[in-house]
């Protein structure tokens, strides 16, 4: 006879060869990997950092993965707190959204890759991301990040960086399969991640995850980290520092409590001084915050005056259009002999220009067709490429209409052009509101900002046009009209992009940067007085041509200096 626990052995496993069926049909059908950060184990050796970048042959002065060492605590209460840091693997990346190129997608296994042959050097991929884990390479101008070491994966094996691992801090796998050591820690331990408010749904947990070093604005960014020798930025920028940073801080500090003013003579840490306590190194620590002792060396400002500029250009060349176009639908005499022309001339003119500016500021400009030959649909940066496109072509059938006295082809282009001044005019506030990573850029009022700019661009620019060719009083005080409403329409959108409720830090520190920081004085001066008020004053209080022709180079030149805050303001603040 079988024996009872001969039965059950029997049937054990039965059960155990059925489960792993279960495991192997789910991991054939839905498989997403992650990782796990175990920072009860991680002992900030980088041997994870190293592992990559002998995997990966990455250059110096960029990282696939970090490890970000902060040190919190009051003396003698203190830890060092330790997080690797890397790309997060979203479920729902912003990076893969916003390429145009498709040079980053999401594979079948829930890895982020990317393809570098198809990379143009946008960087908007570094603006989406929410969490620095990009940079762009400064050997190969093309952008970079951790992709899991998918060719390891391919082939059974895991990442370099958990293999190296000494702790097993770093664990990796298939977070759909129930059997894998990672979605038993995921199911069974209190896990946290990475800016989840984004709602990315990133794939990369952290136990015992500490916010002092998790959240960027809880400590402040700094060039010159321990080990550190890149000062300048890195990456898009390849700045390498020239010179090691040659005296400690704990001798700065100790320089400022004890009120030495040569260096020279710092012989300790104390003061001789009678009528103050003796200050030492411990008494130095007990006063210090939570700080960053090293990080990934700063990237610097991606999207410099190039797109500044262009925004600028671009919103001039739509505005011309738009006006003249609003000016025609309005019955206004004289507008296909004195404004179409000018308005078609000036639109092509900034319109190339905006092209120009746009492929100077791809690392990889020698690509720049890849955007509409290898268009990735959702990407606003292809969206807008193909609007600049079509824009341009419909000025040239409207200039050639015009020529032709081709009435009924006049009219249909003319409506084409006006309408896709509009959307080029407004497209990069979409473009904006995809680089998750900038919290500033999210605002509403963003694509207001932008066809409001459009608008008083083109009743400026046509305003100076109307000096070197006059045009009819009507026409005239259109121009007028719109830069006065325009200017009225920008102080309440600038009103409630800076004074409205900021949902986030990062949009409250870029306020304060822009309201009462380093950016006061030419926000104040710039912006709101000489680009604003000024020209509000001269269009309302003064007559003619003189007054109007300053009014529009104010305003030109308010826009101008507007653009380039909006930009530059939110990329100053850390993402990691």
């Amino acid at each position: 006879m079988v024996k009872l626990c001969e039965i059950c052995q029997i049937g054990d496993l039965f059960y155990s060869l059925a489960l792993s069926c279960f495991a192997s049909h789910l991991t054939d059908s839905i498989m997403k990997y992650g990782f796990v950060i175990d920072n009860r184990k991680c002992i900030g050796c980088h041997a994870c950092t190293v592992a990559c970048k002998s995997e990966h042959d990455v250059p110096v002065g960029v990282n696939r993965t970090w490890v970000k060492q902060v040190e919190k605590g009051t003396f003698p209460d203190t830890r060092r707190v330790f997080s690797v840091m890397r790309c997060n693997h979203c479920s729902d990346a912003p990076c893969v959204d916003i390429c145009p190129t498709q040079a980053l997608f999401t594979r079948d296994d829930g890895i982020v890759d990317f393809d570098a042959r198809r990379c143009i050097g946008c960087k908007g991929c570094m603006q989406a991301c929410p969490y620095d884990a990009l940079y762009i390479d400064p050997e190969t101008s093309t952008a970079a990040k951790c992709n899991y070491c998918a060719h390891r994966v391919d082939i059974g094996l895991e990442p370099a960086c958990v293999n190296v691992c000494p702790e097993h801090a770093i664990i990796s796998g298939d977070m759909e399969n129930p059997a894998t050591e990672i979605a038993q820690l995921i199911s069974t331990q209190q896990v946290t991640v990475r800016k989840a408010e984004k709602g990315t749904q990133p794939n990369v947990f952290y136990i015992d995850g500490d916010e002092a070093s998790l959240n960027p604005s809880v400590t402040e960014r700094s060039d010159n980290y321990i080990w550190s020798s890149q000062s300048n930025g890195v990456g898009h920028f390849s700045k390498y520092a020239e010179k090691l940073v040659k005296d400690v801080d704990l001798m700065e500090m100790a320089k400022e409590m004890n009120g030495i003013k040569n260096r020279s003579t710092v012989t300790s840490y104390t003061t001789n001084a009678p009528d103050q306590p003796v200050k030492s190194v411990q008494a130095l620590m007990q006063s210090a915050k939570a700080k960053r002792v090293y990080d990934t060396p700063d990237k610097g400002i991606l999207w410099g005056w190039e797109v500044s500029t262009y925004v600028w250009t671009k919103a001039i060349s739509a505005g011309a259009v738009m006006v003249a176009f609003v000016a025609w639908i309005l019955g206004f005499d004289g507008v296909t002999s004195l404004v179409v022309g000018p308005a078609i001339g000036l639109g092509l003119f900034f319109l190339a220009a905006t092209g120009v500016l746009l492929v100077m500021d791809l690392d990889q400009p020698s690509r720049f067709l890849y955007v509409l030959l290898r268009p990735q649909w959702s990407s606003w940066l292809t969206k807008g490429g193909y609007a600049i496109t079509v824009f341009g072509g419909l000025l040239t059938l409207l200039a050639v209409s015009n020529w032709m006295d081709w009435t009924l082809v006049y009219e249909v282009s003319f409506w084409g052009a006006g309408l896709c001044a509009f959307v080029v005019a407004i497209y990069t506030a979409f473009l904006f509101g995809q680089a998750k990573g900038r919290d500033f850029w999210q605002s509403p009022a963003l694509s207001l900002h932008m066809i409001i700019h459009s608008l008083m661009a083109g009743g400026a620019i046509l305003s100076i046009w109307n000096v070197i060719s006059p045009v009819g009083p009507d026409l005239m005080f259109h121009f007028y009209m719109t830069m006065m409403v325009g200017i009225f329409l920008n102080l309440l959108v600038l009103f409630i992009e800076l004074y409205s409720t900021h949902p986030t830090e990062s949009s409250k520190r870029v306020v304060g940067m822009i309201v009462s920081g380093q950016y006061k004085q030419l926000f104040w001066g710039g912006t709101v007085l000489l680009g604003n008020i000024v020209p509000f004053a001269l269009l309302w209080f003064v007559d003619g041509a003189l007054a109007q022709l300053a009014a529009s180079v104010l305003v030109l030149a308010g826009i101008y200096i507007t653009e380039h805050i909006w930009v530059e303001a939110p990329q100053r603040l850390p993402l990691s």
